[in-house]
């Protein structure tokens, strides 16, 4: 509608006006009914309408408009409607919520339910649809199957142990042993169960199976984070691949994730230039700059202990961090950044971390030669590094940080169990997952991305409760 031309049509349109400016000679309404950035206009003459009707026409109301399709007279449009008819579909008081001035964000998650309707919310929720669709077309089209994992799980994937409760048991009365621990013989599932953190153990048996598969769904963390970067409920996609190596799996990341880019500048052209242009959402304008560098540039690939021995360094030189980083060190968003945005100016992939810090399933690195019987990897300071490393490969981005965390899984059983037995995890809910290794076992990796870390960097957003339509964190589940 907003591009034709067919001038002498009679036509309808229906949505929520952005604005209403009127005068004793003529009515401008802009409309949008949420399917673009562009509102339309309407052109009322107010001599032929009712006062009070016009009157009820507020920011925020919700008309349906008949009339004739005519050229635009004015700039940044090429046709109007002349208003023969208007119908109210629901009035909108003064007490709107999103009356056209500035709000800040944070008023804005206050009235989450309305901010959708603002040019800002609409824009960021037609983008993440986008990216969904970028997904699902990426992997499809590559010949990954989707495949679905549980959101009740028995296991920790992560083993971090933050994770939300799933029962039906009366909270009021719960059924003690003679140590004080609950007993879950007469809960629903007969055992304690929680939300998945990750599909990303069940994924392994997809892969195991059919070849290449991915999951995309909710996924909860029960951590009391208020930052700007976490969620309790966010969207995760995690493909799982068989018969590929560390290599093939970097490739795999810096390939998703430039297609995911490329497809947001080529099909939502109009929505980033909005903010692009806007001033309270890209005071530098640099979003599709941003977008475009990523297209541009051939993603590092960074052992981790070379990202050590570059941030001591910078230490040297002046660089002040908040946060440690020695080796064995889990670097902070602070590092992460401080090496894609300063020191190499483009995205990072990170390699063989410290065991430490990352979880028993990552395949660990051979020792090498005068390396330490440990598995000790070269090049700390010019030496050895002081432990062994896992195959991780975690993608680092400007403005971000980690967005994705990946690694070729451990496919050896005797490895898998020594890592476990080393941890001292307990067993009792990973024994379907140590089968995969006792039966057919095969060479697997695979990567988490974080759908809203994809979000705020594809549209600029500061804030990660600005990417969702209901942001949960801790305190807040309203909506």
């Amino acid at each position: 509608m907003l591009k034709s031309t067919e001038y002498g049509k009679e036509i309808c349109v229906k949505g929520w006006v952005r604005t209403h400016r009127s005068s004793k000679a003529v009515d401008f309404i802009a409309l949008n009914d949420g399917s673009t950035i562009h509102n339309f206009q309407i052109v009322v003459d107010p001599t032929k309408f009712d006062a009070e009707l016009l009157k009820q026409i507020t920011t925020g109301a919700c008309i349906c408009a008949e009339g004739t399709l005519v050229e635009s007279q004015g700039a940044g449009q090429s046709c109007e409607m002349k208003a023969t008819g208007l119908q109210v579909y629901g009035l909108c008081g003064n007490d709107y919520p999103m009356q056209k001035k500035g709000q800040t964000m944070e008023m804005m998650r206050k009235s989450a339910h309305m901010r959708l309707r603002t040019n800002t919310f609409g824009a960021v929720m037609r983008i993440r649809h986008n990216m969904a669709m970028a997904i699902h077309t990426y992997f499809h089209d590559h010949g990954y199957y989707y495949f679905h994992t549980p959101l009740i799980t028995a296991s920790d994937c992560e083993g971090a142990g933050n994770m939300f409760q799933v029962t039906t048991k009366n909270l009021y009365d719960l059924k003690k042993d003679e140590q004080g621990k609950i007993i879950y013989d007469d809960d629903f599932f007969g055992e304690q169960t929680s939300l998945t953190v990750s599909g990303q153990l069940e994924g392994e048996l997809g892969a195991t199976a059919l070849g290449a598969i991915y999951t995309f769904g909710p996924t909860f963390r029960a951590e009391n984070s208020n930052t700007p970067r976490h969620l309790a409920e966010f969207w995760m996609v995690e493909p799982e691949v068989a018969f590929i190596d560390q290599e093939e799996l970097m490739d795999l990341e810096e390939d998703f994730i430039k297609y995911c880019v490329r497809w947001a500048l080529e099909k939502c052209k109009d929505d980033l230039e909005f903010i692009n242009d806007n001033k309270f959402l890209t005071p530098n304008h640099d979003l599709i700059p941003r977008l475009e560098g990523v297209l541009k540039e051939t993603f590092v690939r960074l052992p981790y202990t070379e990202g050590i021995n570059i941030l001591q360094e910078a230490i040297k030189q002046g660089k002040k961090f908040e946060f440690p980083c020695n080796w064995g060190d889990d670097l902070a968003s602070e590092h992460e950044r401080y090496l894609v945005e300063e020191h190499f100016k483009k995205p990072v992939i990170m390699t063989d971390y410290p065991r430490a810090f990352k979880s028993f399933y990552m395949k660990q690195n051979e020792p090498v030669a005068g390396g330490s019987p440990d598995g000790a990897s070269v090049g700390y300071k010019g030496s050895v590094a002081p432990g062994p490393t896992m195959q991780g490969t975690d993608v680092l981005f400007p403005q971000i940080g980690e967005i994705i965390g990946g690694s070729v899984r451990e496919e050896s059983y005797d490895k898998l169990m020594a890592e476990i037995d080393r941890r001292q995890m307990d067993k009792t809910h990973l024994w379907w997952y140590i089968d995969t290794r006792r039966w057919g076992s095969c060479p697997h990796a695979g990567f988490g991305l974080g759908f809203e870390r994809l979000i705020l960097f594809v549209t600029g957003m500061q804030n990660i409760r600005d990417v969702i339509p209901f942001p949960r964190t801790p305190k807040s589940a309203e909506f």
